[in-house]
């Protein structure tokens, strides 16, 4: 039933699937708005988890991959997140709720498991510079 979440230090189809969408709801707001241009951005998203998760030690993938793994299912979601519909088919405000959920928990597993979503979310996503211009950053000062 379990497909991992990250297959050869990439994410697998399972992970990519929660990935996307909760890049979709961590990054409401910060997202292209034209259809075309958020799938694009959606995908480089994608593009630079695997390479961060190709970078990371052996055990922190293991990790990684556990959990993508389990939040690719229902009993994972609804465990963890509290979120019943599938990732494609939950709305992004309830994917931002099951996230709050989990951030102020009161269980550290899974405030530990937002963490790592939104860390690595945001670290993969910010660290592109043609997602600055979106926000008005005109990138860092030359030396």
């Amino acid at each position: 039933m379990l497909q991992p979440g990250l297959v050869d230090g990439k994410l697998g189809s399972a992970g990519r699937v929660v990935v996307t969408h909760v890049g979709r709801a961590l990054l409401d707001g910060s997202l292209p708005a034209d259809p075309a241009s958020r799938l694009a951005a959606l995908q480089g998203l994608l593009e630079r988890v695997d390479a961060l998760t190709a970078a990371l030690p052996p055990h922190a993938q293991a990790e990684l991959s556990q959990l993508l793994a389990l939040l690719a299912t229902l009993p994972g979601r609804r465990a963890l997140a509290g979120l019943g519909p599938d990732w494609a088919d939950a709305g992004v405000p309830d994917i931002q709720q099951a996230l709050q959920s989990m951030r102020t928990s009161g269980l550290s597993l899974c405030q530990q498991a937002y963490q790592a979503l939104h860390d690595i979310v945001g670290a993969a996503y910010f660290s592109d510079a043609q997602t600055w211009g979106q926000l008005g950053y005109p990138g860092p000062t030359p030396l």
